[in-house]
């Protein structure tokens, strides 16, 4: 849907694009997500889960700058997964003031499980674009969320 926005081309040409873009993770996310409601797990939980199944141990901050979360939304998320025994904390050993968080074997059997069935929900889901656009689609997001705000790449 285009939008009613009636401003220049190129304002046009880029709400319709953040539009579009927005939608489909949107749509593809709550496709691809949607098993996990089955475990009452949230988007947020499982890639606290996966992060810590692929990666190991980390600390609170850096679950957060890996999942582009904010202090205050991984505090509940892990807070809910610890009362859930999914995820346990830990005294940093190098550093007192940080705090580890880990798989618990729970967790660790949950996402071991829930990770394969989720992977084969995003293969079928962009299974509607060729190799070779998931390609082109992975390199144009790279781009788009690396660049600075208020810039313009060269085309």
């Amino acid at each position: 849907m285009a939008t009613h926005f009636k401003g220049s081309q190129q304002q046009q040409l880029a709400l319709n694009g953040y539009v579009a873009l927005l939608r489909c993770a949107e749509t593809v996310t709550s496709d691809v997500a949607r098993h996990l409601s089955a475990e009452a797990l949230t988007v947020g939980q499982f890639g606290v889960l996966e992060a810590l199944y692929h990666l190991g141990p980390l600390c609170q901050r850096d679950i957060g700058k890996k999942l582009l979360k904010s202090g205050g939304n991984m505090t509940t998320v892990i807070d809910n997964l610890v009362k859930r025994d999914l995820v346990e904390r830990h005294p940093d050993p190098d550093d007192r003031r940080y705090w580890q968080v880990d798989l618990t074997t729970d967790g660790h059997e949950l996402i071991a499980d829930l990770f394969p069935v989720h992977v084969e929900r995003i293969v079928a889901r962009l299974a509607v674009l060729s190799s070779k656009e998931q390609d082109q689609l992975r390199r144009l997001c790279r781009k788009l969320g690396r660049a600075e705000a208020g810039t313009r790449p060269a085309d």
